[in-house]
Protein backbone atom coordinates (compact mmCIF):
# COMPACT_ATOMS: atom_id res chain seq x y z
CA UNK A 1 0.00 0.00 0.00
CA UNK A 2 0.97 3.57 -0.72
CA UNK A 3 0.24 6.39 1.10
CA UNK A 4 -0.06 9.71 -0.28
CA UNK A 5 0.37 12.60 2.06
CA UNK A 6 -1.29 15.84 0.73
CA UNK A 7 -0.64 19.35 2.23
CA UNK A 8 -3.47 21.46 1.57
CA UNK A 9 -3.05 25.69 0.96
CA UNK A 10 -0.32 26.11 -1.66
CA UNK A 11 -0.62 22.16 -2.78
CA UNK A 12 -4.59 20.45 -3.09
CA UNK A 13 -5.74 23.74 -3.04
CA UNK A 14 -4.96 26.33 -5.95
CA UNK A 15 -5.31 30.19 -5.43
CA UNK A 16 -8.80 30.51 -4.60
CA UNK A 17 -8.64 27.95 -2.23
CA UNK A 18 -10.43 25.20 -3.88
CA UNK A 19 -9.84 21.51 -4.74
CA UNK A 20 -10.60 21.33 -8.83
CA UNK A 21 -12.15 19.04 -10.32
CA UNK A 22 -9.15 17.91 -11.64
CA UNK A 23 -8.05 17.18 -8.30
CA UNK A 24 -10.56 15.64 -7.24
CA UNK A 25 -10.98 13.08 -10.42
CA UNK A 26 -7.22 12.47 -9.32
CA UNK A 27 -8.15 11.77 -5.27
CA UNK A 28 -11.07 9.79 -6.38
CA UNK A 29 -9.24 7.05 -9.00
CA UNK A 30 -5.88 6.76 -6.15
CA UNK A 31 -8.46 6.02 -4.26
CA UNK A 32 -9.95 3.33 -6.35
CA UNK A 33 -6.50 1.60 -6.49
CA UNK A 34 -6.05 1.29 -3.06
CA UNK A 35 -3.77 3.80 -2.29
CA UNK A 36 -4.12 5.39 1.71
CA UNK A 37 -4.69 8.96 0.98
CA UNK A 38 -4.15 11.49 4.02
CA UNK A 39 -4.24 15.37 3.94
CA UNK A 40 -1.50 16.43 5.85
CA UNK A 41 -2.43 20.24 6.79
CA UNK A 42 -1.42 23.24 9.08
CA UNK A 43 -4.81 23.62 9.40
CA UNK A 44 -7.19 23.31 11.93
CA UNK A 45 -9.57 20.66 11.84
CA UNK A 46 -12.93 23.14 11.64
CA UNK A 47 -11.15 25.18 8.46
CA UNK A 48 -10.07 21.50 7.02
CA UNK A 49 -13.90 20.08 6.88
CA UNK A 50 -15.55 23.44 5.75
CA UNK A 51 -13.59 22.63 2.35
CA UNK A 52 -16.87 20.84 0.23
CA UNK A 53 -14.74 18.41 -1.62
CA UNK A 54 -13.14 17.44 1.47
CA UNK A 55 -16.67 16.84 3.16
CA UNK A 56 -17.11 14.17 0.53
CA UNK A 57 -13.92 12.54 0.92
CA UNK A 58 -13.25 9.71 3.37
CA UNK A 59 -9.94 10.08 4.38
CA UNK A 60 -7.57 10.70 7.68
CA UNK A 61 -7.15 14.73 8.41
CA UNK A 62 -3.99 15.55 10.33
CA UNK A 63 -4.27 18.60 11.33
CA UNK A 64 -2.26 21.37 13.03
CA UNK A 65 0.95 20.09 11.63
CA UNK A 66 0.27 16.91 12.95
CA UNK A 67 -0.89 18.28 16.44
CA UNK A 68 -4.29 16.53 16.01
CA UNK A 69 -4.75 12.97 14.03
CA UNK A 70 -8.32 12.02 12.57
CA UNK A 71 -9.58 8.93 11.14
CA UNK A 72 -10.93 8.41 8.00
CA UNK A 73 -14.28 7.83 10.04
CA UNK A 74 -13.56 11.28 11.67
CA UNK A 75 -12.27 9.41 15.24
CA UNK A 76 -10.02 11.35 17.48
CA UNK A 77 -6.38 9.35 17.10
CA UNK A 78 -3.96 11.28 18.47
CA UNK A 79 -3.35 15.20 19.98
CA UNK A 80 -0.29 16.77 20.99
CA UNK A 81 -0.27 20.05 23.19
CA UNK A 82 1.41 22.26 24.44
CA UNK A 83 1.54 22.97 28.11
CA UNK A 84 0.42 26.08 29.69
CA UNK A 85 3.90 27.11 31.53
CA UNK A 86 5.09 26.73 27.69
CA UNK A 87 2.29 28.65 25.97
CA UNK A 88 2.76 31.27 28.81
CA UNK A 89 6.85 31.73 28.22
CA UNK A 90 6.57 31.58 24.65
CA UNK A 91 3.54 34.08 24.52
CA UNK A 92 5.58 36.84 26.92
CA UNK A 93 8.64 36.34 24.17
CA UNK A 94 6.64 36.91 21.45
CA UNK A 95 4.06 40.08 23.09
CA UNK A 96 7.66 41.80 23.03
CA UNK A 97 8.47 41.27 19.60
CA UNK A 98 5.94 43.51 17.00
CA UNK A 99 3.91 40.04 15.88
CA UNK A 100 0.18 39.06 15.57
CA UNK A 101 -0.12 35.87 17.46
CA UNK A 102 -2.54 33.44 16.65
CA UNK A 103 -3.61 30.67 19.64
CA UNK A 104 -4.90 27.22 17.97
CA UNK A 105 -6.84 25.79 20.89
CA UNK A 106 -9.08 22.92 21.38
CA UNK A 107 -12.34 25.66 21.36
CA UNK A 108 -11.03 27.04 17.69
CA UNK A 109 -8.60 29.66 16.79
CA UNK A 110 -8.18 32.84 19.03
CA UNK A 111 -8.70 35.54 17.94
CA UNK A 112 -8.78 33.89 14.61
CA UNK A 113 -7.44 30.44 12.29
CA UNK A 114 -5.14 31.84 9.47
CA UNK A 115 -7.16 31.23 7.04
CA UNK A 116 -9.81 33.92 7.23
CA UNK A 117 -7.35 36.39 7.55
CA UNK A 118 -6.06 36.08 3.85
CA UNK A 119 -9.31 37.82 2.99
CA UNK A 120 -8.60 40.90 5.35
CA UNK A 121 -6.47 44.04 4.86
CA UNK A 122 -3.24 44.98 6.53
CA UNK A 123 -5.43 47.38 8.90
CA UNK A 124 -8.10 44.79 9.80
CA UNK A 125 -5.18 42.60 10.91
CA UNK A 126 -3.58 44.48 12.89
CA UNK A 127 -6.93 46.06 14.83
CA UNK A 128 -8.15 42.38 15.44
CA UNK A 129 -4.47 41.64 16.97
CA UNK A 130 -4.37 45.08 19.18
CA UNK A 131 -8.45 44.68 20.41
CA UNK A 132 -8.16 41.03 21.44
CA UNK A 133 -8.05 40.74 24.89
CA UNK A 134 -5.55 37.15 25.51
CA UNK A 135 -6.14 37.20 28.73
CA UNK A 136 -9.03 35.42 28.37
CA UNK A 137 -7.49 32.08 26.56
CA UNK A 138 -6.32 30.90 30.17
CA UNK A 139 -9.48 31.32 31.77
CA UNK A 140 -11.30 28.90 29.30
CA UNK A 141 -12.23 25.17 31.18
CA UNK A 142 -10.31 22.68 29.87
CA UNK A 143 -8.61 24.50 27.26
CA UNK A 144 -6.14 22.54 25.20
CA UNK A 145 -3.41 24.30 23.35
CA UNK A 146 -2.25 23.04 20.13
CA UNK A 147 -0.08 25.72 18.42
CA UNK A 148 0.87 29.41 18.35
CA UNK A 149 1.25 31.44 14.85
CA UNK A 150 3.88 34.19 15.15
CA UNK A 151 1.98 36.13 11.95
CA UNK A 152 3.88 39.32 10.61
CA UNK A 153 2.95 41.53 7.25
CA UNK A 154 4.99 40.34 4.24
CA UNK A 155 7.45 43.54 4.46
CA UNK A 156 8.76 42.07 7.99
CA UNK A 157 9.86 39.04 7.00
CA UNK A 158 13.16 39.90 9.34
CA UNK A 159 11.02 39.86 12.53
CA UNK A 160 10.52 36.23 11.62
CA UNK A 161 14.27 35.01 11.95
CA UNK A 162 14.43 36.65 15.32
CA UNK A 163 11.48 34.67 16.59
CA UNK A 164 12.86 31.83 15.37
CA UNK A 165 16.66 32.80 17.45
CA UNK A 166 14.57 33.93 20.25
CA UNK A 167 12.80 30.74 20.79
CA UNK A 168 15.78 28.51 19.72
CA UNK A 169 16.34 25.56 21.84
CA UNK A 170 14.83 26.10 24.55
CA UNK A 171 11.19 24.88 24.41
CA UNK A 172 10.02 21.57 23.88
CA UNK A 173 8.68 22.47 20.67
CA UNK A 174 8.22 22.19 16.78
CA UNK A 175 8.80 25.23 14.28
CA UNK A 176 8.30 25.76 10.82
CA UNK A 177 6.88 27.97 8.73
CA UNK A 178 3.46 27.17 6.46
CA UNK A 179 4.29 30.53 4.64
CA UNK A 180 7.62 32.90 4.82
CA UNK A 181 5.47 35.57 6.98
CA UNK A 182 4.69 33.31 10.15
CA UNK A 183 6.47 30.67 12.39
CA UNK A 184 4.18 28.13 13.37
CA UNK A 185 4.75 26.71 16.93
CA UNK A 186 3.85 23.52 18.31
CA UNK A 187 4.82 20.50 20.96
CA UNK A 188 7.56 18.70 19.28
CA UNK A 189 5.24 15.43 19.39
CA UNK A 190 3.88 17.45 16.30
CA UNK A 191 5.66 17.04 13.33
CA UNK A 192 3.73 16.29 9.71
CA UNK A 193 6.24 13.50 9.57
CA UNK A 194 5.90 12.22 12.71
CA UNK A 195 2.51 12.01 11.45
CA UNK A 196 2.68 9.83 8.93
CA UNK A 197 4.92 7.25 11.12
CA UNK A 198 2.34 7.20 14.08
CA UNK A 199 -0.25 6.91 11.97
CA UNK A 200 1.54 3.64 10.74
CA UNK A 201 1.57 2.22 14.10
CA UNK A 202 -2.09 3.01 15.42
CA UNK A 203 -3.39 1.33 12.32
CA UNK A 204 -1.09 -1.58 12.36
CA UNK A 205 0.00 -0.73 8.57
CA UNK A 206 3.27 -0.42 7.05
CA UNK A 207 3.54 1.71 4.11
CA UNK A 208 5.15 0.59 0.84
CA UNK A 209 5.94 4.39 0.00
CA UNK A 210 5.15 7.67 1.42
CA UNK A 211 4.79 10.37 -1.35
CA UNK A 212 4.26 13.45 -0.39
CA UNK A 213 3.20 16.33 -2.00
CA UNK A 214 3.88 19.89 0.25
CA UNK A 215 4.76 23.77 -0.61
CA UNK A 216 5.38 25.27 2.85
CA UNK A 217 8.18 25.02 5.72
CA UNK A 218 6.10 22.51 7.31
CA UNK A 219 6.14 20.28 4.42
CA UNK A 220 9.88 19.70 4.96
CA UNK A 221 9.17 17.38 7.91
CA UNK A 222 7.03 14.71 6.12
CA UNK A 223 9.93 15.31 3.38
CA UNK A 224 11.80 14.06 5.35
CA UNK A 225 9.99 10.40 6.19
CA UNK A 226 9.28 10.51 2.62
CA UNK A 227 10.35 7.56 0.05
CA UNK A 228 9.36 10.41 -2.54
CA UNK A 229 8.78 14.28 -2.02
CA UNK A 230 6.76 16.40 -4.80
CA UNK A 231 7.31 20.32 -3.85
CA UNK A 232 4.84 22.25 -5.86
CA UNK A 233 6.20 24.66 -8.26
CA UNK A 234 4.89 28.03 -6.27
CA UNK A 235 7.29 26.30 -3.69
CA UNK A 236 9.65 28.58 -2.37
CA UNK A 237 13.04 27.40 -3.35
CA UNK A 238 14.30 26.17 0.16
CA UNK A 239 11.08 23.60 0.48
CA UNK A 240 11.80 22.77 -3.52
CA UNK A 241 15.34 22.13 -2.53
CA UNK A 242 14.19 19.60 -0.40
CA UNK A 243 12.13 17.49 -2.32
CA UNK A 244 13.32 14.89 -4.79
CA UNK A 245 10.60 15.85 -7.45
CA UNK A 246 9.03 19.78 -8.38
CA UNK A 247 6.09 19.72 -9.87
CA UNK A 248 3.76 22.46 -11.25
CA UNK A 249 1.94 25.29 -8.92
CA UNK A 250 -0.89 25.03 -7.27
CA UNK A 251 -2.51 27.10 -10.67
CA UNK A 252 -1.46 24.82 -13.07
CA UNK A 253 -2.95 21.34 -11.34
CA UNK A 254 0.56 20.67 -10.19
CA UNK A 255 -0.66 17.77 -7.62
CA UNK A 256 -2.78 16.24 -10.85
CA UNK A 257 0.52 16.44 -13.50
CA UNK A 258 2.84 14.99 -10.78
CA UNK A 259 0.62 12.18 -10.21
CA UNK A 260 -0.12 11.31 -13.95
CA UNK A 261 3.37 12.67 -15.53
CA UNK A 262 6.33 12.81 -12.85
CA UNK A 263 4.94 9.46 -10.53
CA UNK A 264 3.53 7.81 -13.64
CA UNK A 265 0.95 6.26 -10.97
CA UNK A 266 -2.32 6.41 -12.92
CA UNK A 267 -0.78 5.48 -16.38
Amino acid sequence: MKCISIDLDGTLLNSEHEITEESVKILNELEAQGHCLILNTGRAYADVIKLEAVQKMKMPIFCINGSVLFSAERELLFEATLTTDVYKEIFSILRKMDVGILVYTNHGGLPSTLPPLHEKSKQEIDRLFNEFNYDKILEIEDLKIYKLIALVHPDQLEIIDKVKRALGEKFPISMASSHPNNVEITSNEAHKGKALLRYQDIMNLTFDEIIAFGDGGNDIAQFEVATTAVAMGNAPMQVQQAADIVTKTNDEEGFAYAVRHLLGMLD
